[in-house]
């Protein structure tokens, strides 16, 4: 089995799509280079990273959505974890230490429609499709983070 990795860090000046950066900074209060439109729905320190697997995203590409990584927001996009895994309260690490605890599930928004071939967000939402949806994280180890980091669950 290929070790978990990140795939991409994708960031703003606002709304979606978020775009790739080779490498940022996370701390508490976010990813640097990324800001957020709705503040009152996206970012602070219980909403500081979003995150996403690579292999969501893949079998909703096969479903005949147009999603990559960054399209619905996500800010980390991983490849190689249990996806299943990654809920509430779980902690996440990559590389050499910036850590991340999941807060938890997002919601789906109307900004992100657009990459699903009927329009309909709920394709992402934990409610309707549990296991799919995006998840916030709290950070609680800061610092620099590159595409091709290794990630782990921390137990």
């Amino acid at each position: 089995m290929t070790p978990a990795r990140v795939v991409q860090i994708s960031v703003s000046p606002g709304g979606v799509p978020k775009l790739r950066v080779p490498v940022t900074r996370i701390s508490r209060s976010g990813v640097e280079g990324d800001r957020q439109r709705a503040t009152e729905h996206h970012g602070g320190p219980e909403r500081a990273v979003c995150l996403y697997a690579n292999e969501r995203i893949t079998a909703l590409r096969q479903e005949g959505h147009t999603i990559v990584p960054g399209a619905i927001g996500e800010n980390v996009t991983i490849e190689g974890l249990d996806w299943d895994l990654v809920v509430p309260g779980a902690q996440i690490v990559i590389a050499d230490g910036v850590t991340l605890e999941i807060a938890r599930y997002t919601s789906p928004c109307r900004n992100i429609r657009s990459v699903f071939a009927d329009g309909d967000d709920s394709r992402v939402s934990q409610q309707r499709h549990p296991g799919w949806s995006r998840v916030y994280a709290r950070v609680l180890a800061e610092g620099r983070i590159r595409e091709g980091d290794p990630v782990r669950l921390s137990s």
